[in-house]
Order: structure tokens, then C-alpha cells, then sequence
């Protein structure tokens, strides 16, 4: 949803799966199935507590950047997900959920 210097493959994998959101969504919505994309923020999982045991400067600066001042759950993707795949979400299609704290608003 956004990008950065030094990080174009990255980058590119993550905007082309926004576009394979798009297209499929169009190309299933008639039929009833729902196809969005969940965008995770900076979350604490146990790659990111291998990047805080080497580079805990990093993830501080990166936090600057996250207007609500933490990391994310997994547990809070995880709702995310299964808000998606509720009723409650039945008229949601191609869209790319941000869940973030915020990183995408500044």
C-alpha cells in the first residue's frame, strides 16, 4: 500500500498482489465468492523478534511511523480474517484492509 527506498522487489510483490486482488475479485464477484487482500502492519511474530534481537534500532524507527505506538497481535490479523469471511462483511469485495495502526493514514 505504500513504498520505500531499497525495496523494490518487496515492494512489487505486495503492490501485484493488490492487483490480483482487484482482478479476481472482479472475475468472482458475480458468482458470490468475495476476494479481498488483509494488510498487516508491523506485527509480533517470531520473525520480527529475530529482526528486534539484531536490529532493535530499526524497529524502533519503524515504529516512529505507527501512529498508534505498538506492535500489531497476530491474533488481530487473525480477526480481521474472520470478520472477511463473516456475513458481517458480505458486502466487501477488492478491497485491501489495512491493519496497521495506522502506518498507511500518515
Amino acid at each position: 500500500m505504500v513504498a520505500g527506498p531499497k525495496r523494490g522487489t518487496y515492494q512489487a510483490s505486495k503492490h501485484g498482489v493488490l492487483g490480483l486482488t482487484k482482478s479476481a475479485a472482479l472475475d468472482y464477484a458475480a458468482r458470490g465468492i468475495r476476494i479481498n487482500a488483509v494488510c498487516p502492519g508491523i506485527i509480533h511474530t517470531a520473525m520480527l523478534d529475530k529482526m528486534m534481537a539484531t536490529q532493535a534500532d530499526a524497529l524502533n524507527a519503524m515504529l516512529q511511523n505507527v501512529p498508534i505506538g505498538r506492535l500489531g497481535r497476530p491474533e488481530e490479523i487473525a480477526s480481521a480474517v474472520l470478520w472477511l469471511c463473516s456475513s458481517e462483511a458480505s458486502f466487501m469485495v477488492g478491497h485491501a484492509l489495512a491493519v496497521d495502526g495506522g502506518y498507511t493514514i500518515r
